[in-house]
């Protein structure tokens, strides 16, 4: 049973079988040939590095990302971040990830609430169609435990959702602000630009892409969703779903960023700069949250900006 997270390492603090998520792992060897590890544990409350220098050839047999993994060592400070210095490393089967895998501090309930909400008070067709979608039961579980990203943010159990419905909040403001906006069709597009993630990624042992994410992916995927959705409501009106699927093929903005075509109507263009801007505050705080260090600046640089990044005043 795990009894020590990783919010509550202390400098010094020994730990023996202690098991952690091995989020991360890379192989290397010292100058004189000597393997070694360097390692990102995680459980629900953090992430911590950690150093294995000479490694026995039977945990590099087995040693990979998704692993949890019981841990021995002393948690140490290095240039201003915790670190562990590992001294053995076993495998250890479980069955319960939730100790393990990060979760929205949002309750789930409150955000399924809300997102009925939010469906209820779409105009037709978008209210039905949304519907249609998002509340039909076993989809709404998986949706509601998905990440909206692996690493970069909202990179736990309910961020999708907590991704979704904070779009919403943008895009109901940013649909006031601008004149012109079809303001039920930005937000049906908010409500499904990404649903394909839900089955992009899988949760059972760390954030993994599944196979249909790895061939399909989410744009794609969700694209399929809602013309197949569509079609069974009958009647849909062609040129509204044509503007949605837009949206939703659209909403990276860029060919380089994954999406077949740009953004070329307003509502499209909101919803890209929305998606960004959500995702980069969020991120911004999730690298924040997942750094170690003790200092006013993060202890590394972050992967979604290239650099280190500085608290903001009372930020925890």
């Amino acid at each position: 049973m795990k009894t020590v997270y990783t919010n509550d390492l202390a400098d010094g603090d020994d730990l023996s079988n202690e098991p952690f998520l091995l989020q991360d792992v890379m192989q290397r060897e010292t100058k004189d040939g000597r393997p070694y590890l360097l390692c990102t544990f995680r459980d629900r409350t953090g992430v911590i590095n950690g150093i294995f220098w000479d490694v026995p050839d039977d945990v590099e047999g087995w040693v990979r990302p998704g692993v949890v993994t019981l841990v021995t060592g002393r948690v140490t400070n290095y240039r201003g971040a915790l670190q562990i210095n590992t001294t053995d490393l076993n495998p250890q089967m479980v069955s319960d990830m939730t100790q393990f895998l990060p979760a929205s501090q949002r309750p789930r309930e409150e955000m399924v609430a809300e997102l009925r909400q939010v469906i209820a008070g779409l105009s037709e067709p978008w209210q039905r169609l949304a519907g249609r979608v998002l509340l039909e039961r076993d989809f709404l579980n998986t949706f509601a435990n998905a990440p909206a990203a692996r690493v970069m943010h909202h990179a736990y159990v309910g961020g999708l959702l907590e991704h979704t419905l904070s779009m919403v909040s943008i895009a109901q403001f940013l649909a006031r602000h601008y004149p012109y906006v079809n303001k039920d069709l930005l937000l049906a597009g908010v409500l499904l630009h990404d649903m394909g993630k839900a089955l992009e990624y899988t949760t059972k042992e760390s954030f993994d892409f599944t196979d249909d994410g790895r061939l399909v992916g989410h744009i794609i995927r969700g694209i399929a969703i809602v013309e197949k959705a569509a079609a069974e409501l009958g009647n849909f009106p062609e040129e509204e779903l044509r503007q949605l699927v837009h949206l939703i093929a659209s909403h990276h903005g860029t060919l380089e960023w994954g999406s077949p075509v740009v953004p070329k109507t307003l509502e499209a263009v909101l919803l890209h700069q929305i998606d960004l801007l959500d995702s980069r505050i969020q991120g911004f705080f999730d690298h924040l949250r997942n750094d170690n260090s003790q200092e006013r600046w993060s202890g590394r640089p972050s992967p979604m900006f290239n650099t280190e990044l500085r608290r903001p005043p009372g930020f925890k």
